[in-house]
């Protein structure tokens, strides 16, 4: 397999957790979608679970050594 695929599969995990935690802290936070729950928080694992391998997908380049050093750059010039 390609390395871009192993990094968005370890990204994936990371992506999942923080999608599922930012959609459960909202329907519980929210009082008027806390009547919802039972039916709000299996949507928010399906929809979790459905944006997570493009999200990971999409993250995964940018996280590869060979663009440290463009990072670098253009922090040194700000």
């Amino acid at each position: 397999m390609r390395t871009r695929t192993y990094m968005a599969g370890m990204i994936g995990l990371m992506v999942n957790a923080v999608l599922f935690g930012v959609g459960a802290v909202t329907v519980l936070s929210v009082p008027a979608l806390r009547a919802w729950a039972p039916y709000l928080i299996p949507a928010v694992v399906v929809v979790s679970l459905a944006l997570t391998p493009i999200i990971a997908w999409r993250m995964a380049p940018m996280l590869r050594l060979r663009h440290a050093g463009r990072a670098k750059e253009t922090a040194d010039t700000r």
